[in-house]
């Protein structure tokens, strides 16, 4: 089964850096207010997680959500989260790191997709 999300390992780095300063975290893709479409990194707790959320999976040992309306959009797709010099979103913790987390995405191939499928028919 591929996973939904994966980390380079520059992103690796950075949640580590994260997690030493501020404790658990969670990741939420936003969907695009005000911060653009940016992977969003809080304390964990800070975001209230709904029924409306999909768990894609973990990086580093973080939960990582998305809405299900954005779902829809990318699944897919398998995201890739990386991480780049610069400031990001304004309510993400990386931001007074200079960095900001950033999300690049490749196609699942067909058989890739059979697999998700069979997966979410047999939950």
């Amino acid at each position: 089964m591929p996973e939904r999300v994966l980390a380079t390992d520059a992103a690796l780095a950075l949640i580590t850096l994260l997690k030493e300063k501020h404790g658990p975290l969670m990741f939420h893709q936003s969907g695009g207010c005000c911060d653009g479409s940016s992977p969003m990194c809080y304390p964990a707790g800070d975001l209230i997680i709904g029924d409306q959320d999909v768990l894609l999976g973990h990086i580093g040992d973080v939960p990582f959500y998305m809405h299900k309306n954005q779902y829809e959009y990318w699944k897919h797709t398998q995201l890739i989260i990386d991480v780049v010099d610069g400031r990001g979103g304004m309510f993400s913790l990386e931001g007074v790191e200079g960095k900001r987390f950033l999300t690049r995405s490749r196609a699942f191939t067909a058989a890739e997709n059979e697999q998700i499928q069979q997966q979410t028919a047999t939950n």
